[in-house]
């Protein structure tokens, strides 16, 4: 990717535990979420270029706060808690659930939302429920199918075309790796269209 690729300079700003901690509601933001274990910080390192810009573990659910990375002035990723498979106590899955719930209710700047799931697993009771998050606001929706390397060509060419026939018109979809990097540029290419990148995503 080119050294000045608009994505490659994405740096971490701070991590959200309560609403009033939100940076100032002006600008554009992308929203990415996906269940825990579905390889979330991975595919953010990948698409960044950056090996340790999102925090990944062996633990499902290190992401417990809304993380916000600043891309350009007033342009910004949020990478949402890891849902559905985190062991934490209810009280805190309580509070991301009300947390979340509320971003997208009162967030005004938000643009799209990036729906992270395993493509061996796709479209879960959480990953439906983020969607439906989506719809209610009139959000652009796009799904990564991770780990697709896992699978073999034919396979995953298969989950691909169900997957879009599930979501119809609802949500655009692609395969995606962050260990082959199949489908990296695909994402950079939505991202910098939803943040109004696309002059430095030409350039790249």
């Amino acid at each position: 990717m080119s050294e000045n690729h608009p994505l490659r300079v994405m740096t971490y700003l701070k991590s959200v535990h309560e609403l009033r901690h939100l940076p100032p509601d002006v600008g554009l933001e992308v929203a990415i979420a996906g269940r825990s274990n579905a390889g979330k910080s991975s595919a953010i390192n990948a698409i960044a270029d950056q090996t340790g810009l999102a925090r990944t573990s062996k633990t499902p659910g290190r992401t417990q706060q809304l993380v916000y990375f600043h891309v350009a002035p007033e342009r910004h990723v949020v990478d949402l808690p890891g849902y559905g498979y985190a062991k934490v106590p209810p009280d805190l899955r309580d509070h991301w659930q009300r947390l979340i719930d509320q971003f997208f209710r009162t967030r005004q700047v938000l643009r799209g939302l990036v729906v992270v799931m395993d493509v061996r697993h796709p479209l879960r009771e959480f990953d439906q429920q983020m969607l439906a998050y989506g719809a209610s606001r009139g959000l652009a929706c796009h799904c990564l199918l991770t780990k697709a390397d896992k699978l073999p060509r034919g396979q995953q060419s298969k989950a691909l075309l169900e997957t879009r026939r599930a979501l119809g018109d609802a949500a655009s979809v692609q395969l995606f790796s962050s260990t082959s990097l199949l489908g990296v540029d695909e994402a950079r290419a939505v991202l910098c269209r939803w943040l109004d990148l696309e002059s430095g995503a030409k350039n790249a």
